[in-house]
């Protein structure tokens, strides 16, 4: 059996170098309230997850797909998936079981390779090491096509990928391809723009080396191939999780973190406390700092991972549910009083017209932390608490008092608190955002407006009514400025997920966008997706990839900050 060992000597003493500034709290002041600001949005989540890799450390099981996937007691609530795309096709279906069922769960499945087919590789002298593998210059072209295989076996066999990566850390390819900037940058231009069915993502540097992806964000070409950017964050330093390019270039991309272990892969080491608390800090600066919507863990099932090998949740599971329990797909981050007191972190996120408030505290002692809900309203707040004994364990509700309620944080832990929210901007809007009615104001290609089921806004909602190419296209969405957009869907789907293209202004900006059952034609839910938009009037059109869509009840456009 193969196993990944990752990383060398010289990641190592670039951890060792970066752990300092790592465990070092930034921009400490005096205890303070905690400002949550409803109105004042950040970033769309997609989700949290890790991968699943059959051939190195074999499957999950059927029981440890349902703790990984699943949301209920003991379970992780991821909702990503990361997947092999192995070189050699006749090993694919290793990949479907697992896929498949997180789909099921609601989850989204992405993938990333570690080498092309052997026939496509060629040894290189790179830097006297004569064995450096990497794609041959006349095999990119087919190797597009092996991505392009890989996308519709697996479409083929009932999992529909929301993306697949070009290269997995090419900048850190002792054991599999090496690639250039320039390297990476020619097939973005060149061959990218091939890969179809999929969301394409690059470059997913080891160390979120920012030479390697902004050769991309600086051409057109290369940059409109690329859906999302992907980065790893092994021995990053906090200071550099932002990436102020990517916020000048990125309009309606998406920017994951795809893998990392944090903050050791020491055997057996998946109970250590406090270290486990370690890893809700990365999440928390990941989110806050970096801007991420998606926080990938290496291996889901490993001894130093969120679930042991024997299947059930390790202290750095818990402390990952704290957040992929809670902050749930289309959820947006935002903005909250990053540190209120010394060792004390929070982040802060609202979707379904709920507020989720993630608070670390990295002291020794307890801490009595009031927080303020701007925007927005609530009456009583649920949370939950992973410590040294206990495993996000629910606590007794708090009561809401003028929009503040104060908590107790346990020495060195993790705390979630869940609000539904009342009046204000719970429900994923702006104050200044505009709703547009599906049913009012859209041309319609075979589909139908309807009041079967209740709950909607408006005078109705549209059925896609079962076809293929079915749109709704909202023609007069007005902006004041030009910019990356928030466009929140009211929708109901009674089970399943169905996927839709997206156009802004006759370009296709996302393809096979899932939406996730919301249980009943009649119970609506929301989904929050980012999209450029000019200033003055645009056009957003929504368009069923398979033989349906959702039940679309409206969409709310706000600016993204």
């Amino acid at each position: 059996m193969k196993f990944k060992f990752k990383k060398s000597v010289n990641l190592l003493l670039a951890c060792l170098t970066a752990l300092p500034l790592m465990l070092t709290p930034t921009n400490v002041s005096a205890a303070s309230d905690a400002n949550i600001n409803l109105s004042s949005e950040k970033q769309v989540i997609r989700g949290f997850g890790g991968i699943n890799h059959p051939v190195w450390v074999g499957d999950l099981t059927a029981a440890q797909r349902e703790t990984a996937f699943g949301n209920g007691q003991n379970q992780l609530g991821f909702s990503v998936l990361r997947i092999w795309v192995d070189p050699n096709p006749n090993n694919w279906a290793l990949e479907v079981a697992t896929a498949k069922r997180a789909i099921e769960k609601g989850a989204i499945v992405f993938a990333s390779p570690w080498n092309p087919p052997s026939s496509m590789v060629e040894t290189f002298n790179r830097n006297g090491d004569t064995n450096a593998k990497r794609l041959r210059y006349d095999k990119y072209a087919a190797y597009a096509q092996h991505l392009n295989d890989f996308v519709t076996f697996m479409k083929n066999n009932g999992v529909n990928l929301y993306a697949i990566s070009v290269q997995n850390e090419p900048d850190y390819a002792h054991d599999w391809t090496w690639w250039t900037p320039q390297e990476i940058l020619r097939f973005m231009k060149e061959n990218a723009g091939s890969i179809q069915g999929t969301k394409v993502m690059a470059p997913e540097s080891f160390q979120y080396l920012k030479n390697i992806s902004d050769p991309i964000l600086n051409d057109p070409q290369a940059l409109a191939n690329m859906d999302i950017l992907g980065a790893h964050l092994y021995g990053t330093q906090f200071s550099n999780f932002a990436y102020p390019l990517f916020k000048q270039k990125g309009a309606g991309k998406e920017l994951w973190m795809t893998e990392v272990y944090y903050p050791n892969s020491d055997n057996n080491s998946a109970d250590r406390w406090p270290e486990a608390l370690d890893i809700s800090y990365h999440m928390h600066n990941a989110m806050v700092e970096g801007d991420f919507q998606a926080y990938v863990w290496w291996y889901i099932r490993r001894s130093y991972g969120p679930m042991k090998e024997d299947g059930t949740i390790s202290k750095r599971g818990y402390n990952m549910a704290h957040f992929s329990k809670f902050v749930r797909p289309g959820y947006v981050r935002v903005d909250a009083s990053k540190n209120p007191d010394t060792n004390t972190f929070v982040s802060a996120y609202k979707g379904d017209n709920k507020v989720v408030v993630v608070a670390i505290n990295r002291s020794t002692s307890a801490k009595s932390q009031r927080f303020v809900l701007q925007n927005g309203n609530a009456s009583t707040v649920s949370s939950y608490v992973t410590d040294s004994s206990r495993n996000l364990a629910s606590l007794a509700p708090i009561n809401v008092s003028n929009g503040a309620f104060t908590a107790q944080l346990p020495a060195q832990s993790v705390t979630t608190f869940v609000a539904n929210i009342t009046g204000g901007n719970g429900g994923g809007n702006v104050g200044t955002g505009t709703t547009y009615e599906a049913e009012t104001g859209t041309t319609l290609t075979d589909a139908v407006i309807e009041t079967a089921y209740p709950g909607f806004t408006g005078s109705g909602y549209v059925n896609f009514n079962a076809y293929t190419g079915s749109a709704i296209q909202w023609n007069d969405i007005n902006n004041t400025i030009t910019g990356t957009k928030n466009v929140k869907f009211r929708y109901a789907l009674e089970s399943g997920t169905r996927t839709l293209d997206i156009y802004v202004n006759g370009t296709k900006v996302l393809s096979n966008e899932p939406f996730t059952q919301t249980g009943s034609w009649s119970t609506w839910g929301e989904k929050t997706i980012q999209v450029p938009m000019n200033s003055g009037t645009n056009t957003l059109r929504i368009v069923t990839t398979g033989t349906e869509g959702p039940n679309i009840d409206n969409i709310t456009v706000t600016a993204a900050s």
